[in-house]
């Protein structure tokens, strides 16, 4: 699948930009020219060779606040995704499986938190749990879930009327065995784009809470509390806010952007791409000049 999916142009943009934002994530902190939490007498400084971003209302540089503030940003989305992965997609595909009870439980249940605002459950818990983005990226983790349970499930219940999973019920194999043997390499493609996406609104997410203020204590440099911090002064910085807003922008279009490029190389689109490149690689070639004069 990853071939396939570098093999399409969005495929690969999608995965260049992610690319530029994990190292920014991993290497962002070690980049800052200067302290991010370092204080200055200039104030709103503009652009200049010592402050390639200008500084911010308290004199701290923002190219090293922008820096140091896309760990925070990138794992707190990271941390929304994979925790509705886990904990929607095993008991979407258990759920096929493990009687009419279970099924009905994790439907209700699903159902429940599809109804909840994320946002005002994720406020209420760190009004709880005290203010940290851990919590509530769980919080929300489990909330974004039913997504996952409803694609695993829907994947699930189509591989499970397949004779060959019935042979191997007949047969005696667990579900363990069926879920990695049959399930899995079926569910996966779905499952794929649901996290891509799922990425993405994990950014919108954090990037929303820390705007409020909520998830990470200040001075720490987030991109949306950056982003909240600067409209305050755009009367003396009206371009500051651009930055951080295209970031986010940015992240949430390429995550989008990869989800789609799964979708189109998985499934029957898949196997229809690789049929089309099989045959224009079988194709003849054209036929060459014949060859001048006639046969001696």
């Amino acid at each position: 699948m990853v071939r396939r999916v570098l093999s399409l142009t969005s495929g690969r943009i999608a995965v260049a930009v992610l690319a530029v934002i994990a190292l920014l994530a991993l290497f962002g902190p070690l980049l800052a020219p200067q302290d991010p939490l370092a204080t200055s007498e200039s104030t709103l400084a503009p652009v200049s060779g010592a402050h390639w971003l200008g500084t911010d209302y308290l004199g701290r540089d923002v190219l090293s606040r922008l820096l140091d503030g896309s760990r925070v940003s990138v794992l707190g989305a990271l941390e929304v995704a994979l925790t509705a992965l886990v904990v929607g997609a095993v008991p979407g595909i258990l759920s096929v499986y493990l009687g009419r009870a279970f099924e009905w439980f994790t439907l209700r249940l699903a159902d429940t938190l599809v109804a909840l605002p994320f946002l005002l459950f994720a406020v209420a818990v760190i009004a709880l749990l005290g203010n940290g983005l851990t919590q509530a990226m769980l919080v929300t983790g489990v909330l974004v879930s039913p997504l996952f349970y409803r694609v695993a499930r829907a994947a699930g219940l189509s591989v499970a009327r397949s004779p060959y999973v019935e042979a191997a019920l007949i047969s005696g194999a667990s579900v363990g065995w069926i879920v990695r043997r049959h399930v899995w390499a079926k569910v996966l493609p779905p499952l794929a784009v649901a996290l891509a996406q799922t990425i993405g609104v994990g950014f919108v997410i954090v990037s929303s809470l820390t705007f409020l203020g909520i998830g990470v204590q200040p001075p720490a440099p987030t991109w949306g509390g950056l982003l909240a911090s600067d409209l305050g002064y755009l009367s003396h910085r009206p371009w500051a806010p651009l930055a951080p807003a295209v970031l986010i922008m940015a992240t949430v279009w390429a995550s989008n952007l990869l989800a789609d490029a799964v979708r189109d190389v998985s499934g029957e689109a898949g196997r229809a791409l690789v049929d089309r490149r099989k045959a224009r690689a079988h194709r003849p070639g054209p036929a060459g000049p014949a060859p001048l004069g006639g046969a001696s």
